[in-house]
């Protein structure tokens, strides 16, 4: 017990420390990364889709394709960032996406924002595999879900206080002589480029290099990711090669591929679509909102999604990620979004988007945990590449499918049930997967709550 006592405390002070020094700074980075993907759908419903004459088709083209060009670069980009480390490739990455943002402030065709919409998918190639990647290399796998969670939780905030700034900068209609959606691009973009230069000083590979990490604190690290990465591949003498040959033919790579893409689904349809959704309120139920009010309401699903993702990781952390952790939210998810086509007023269709909403967000980080659970090196930044890939994919499909189907039906109602046909198959995905693979699990012990899901 008393052997016990400081290696325990060192690892209390040494994941701490990560949590502080180095989560908050890569959120920051994803959250303006996840603004700038999704500034688009702020600027259609609010001058953009009527200066350039968008259909609701063109628009999910315009947005979707941006995932055409990330796809072109995904895994080659993990690679190079597996080769030449964090620090370099996710500055890298950081300044040529905001360079290629702050372009979208002169768009003035359609066709130029199809390009600059693929060109940022292009700049942006990498950037969330990659920081997945970083952040699972800094601790071991029983605190992954906590940190992955901490880290996600960007995202639905992204939204709860992008919106509203999206559309304070959207009503600062004529600065520079710009229309508000291209003042919004504007400023927007500019915090990127900043990011990055600060990444490239402010990033470090590997824990061993961390300064800021006491020596027993970078031993105990480096010593429990070492042995971790040893069991995963059975002996320390993987090449890459093989690792990458086991990461492409991997089921359970694929399977999460096919799981991902379906969570990613319906994340997607609602980010580019729920402004122009709220923006529809007014016709059909007869009212007017200004911009800041539909930016508002934007937000609303967005908060509590966060609140969820934030106790659900906790939960999963304390208890041991299961099944359900992942499974469960699907299910909600699945179900609840076409309910949101069945309800009478604006405040009922939110607050049921706000349950899917919770749902997509309560299992992505839980689902995060899950690829570096059996792989190492090479092959987890080129399966966790590939996984994000399929979900990139989802974004390109739920995007442009469902302004398409909003065209030719007329309404939302069979682009909404398609989410939810998606989310169900990942619950089903995800079931199956962890049937196939279970193994026992011990008891979580008080000390230290183990997490070895679907292993």
């Amino acid at each position: 017990m008393g052997a016990q006592a400081p290696s325990a405390a060192v690892e209390r002070t040494a994941i701490k420390k990560v949590s502080v020094r180095l989560v908050p700074f890569v959120a920051l980075m994803f959250f303006v990364n996840y603004l700038d993907r999704t500034a688009v759908s702020f600027a259609e419903p609010n001058g953009m889709g009527q200066d350039l004459a968008l259909t609701a088709a063109q628009f999910g083209f315009a947005s979707g394709i941006f995932f055409l060009g990330y796809i072109v670069l995904e895994v080659p980009s993990n690679m190079a960032l597996h080769r030449f480390g964090a620090r370099r490739w996710l500055a890298r990455i950081m300044v040529t996406w905001g360079i290629v943002s702050l372009l979208f402030t002169w768009v003035s065709s359609s066709g130029q924002l199809y390009t600059l919409r693929f060109l940022l998918g292009v700049a942006e190639a990498g950037f969330f595999p990659g920081a997945i990647l970083f952040l699972s290399q800094w601790v071991p796998s029983r605190h992954r879900t906590k940190i992955l969670g901490l880290f996600y939780l960007a995202q639905p905030l992204t939204t709860v206080f992008g919106a509203p700034l999206a559309g304070w900068l959207i009503g600062r209609h004529g600065l520079f002589g710009l229309e508000g959606w291209r003042v919004m691009f504007l400023f927007v973009s500019l915090p990127a480029i900043v990011l990055g230069v600060v990444a490239w000083f402010y990033l470090i590979d590997k824990p061993a290099d961390a300064k800021w990490l006491t020596p027993a604190e970078r031993d105990w690290l480096t010593a429990e990711l070492a042995a971790e990465n040893a069991r995963k591949t059975g002996h320390e003498g993987q090449h890459a090669k093989g690792d990458l040959k086991r990461a492409f033919t991997s089921g359970r790579v694929w399977t999460l591929a096919v799981v991902y893409f379906g969570f990613v689904y319906g994340l997607y349809a609602l980010a580019f679509f729920l402004p122009t959704i709220i923006n529809g309120f007014q016709e059909q139920y007869d009212t007017t909102f200004s911009v800041m009010d539909k930016a508002w309401i934007t937000a609303i699903p967005y908060l509590p999604a966060a609140v969820v993702l934030f106790f659900w990781t906790r939960h999963a952390t304390r208890h041991g990620t299961r099944t359900w952790h992942v499974a469960g939210p699907a299910v909600v998810g699945g179900l609840s979004i076409p309910l949101a086509l069945y309800m009478g007023s604006p405040t009922a269709t939110v607050a049921v988007i706000t349950v899917t909403a919770c749902a997509i967000f309560a299992a992505l980080p839980v689902f995060w945990s899950v690829p570096s659970r059996f792989l190492t090196g090479a092959a987890a930044a080129a399966g966790i590449a590939l996984i994000n890939t399929a979900g990139n994919i989802a974004g390109f499909a739920s995007s442009y499918i469902t302004g398409w189907l909003k065209d030719w039906t007329g309404a939302y109602y069979v682009p909404l049930y398609l989410v939810g046909f998606f989310m169900l198959l990942s619950a089903v995905l995800m079931i199956r997967l962890a049937t196939r693979h279970r193994t026992d699990e011990p008891a979580p012990d008080p000390e230290r709550r183990t997490m070895e899901a679907l292993r």
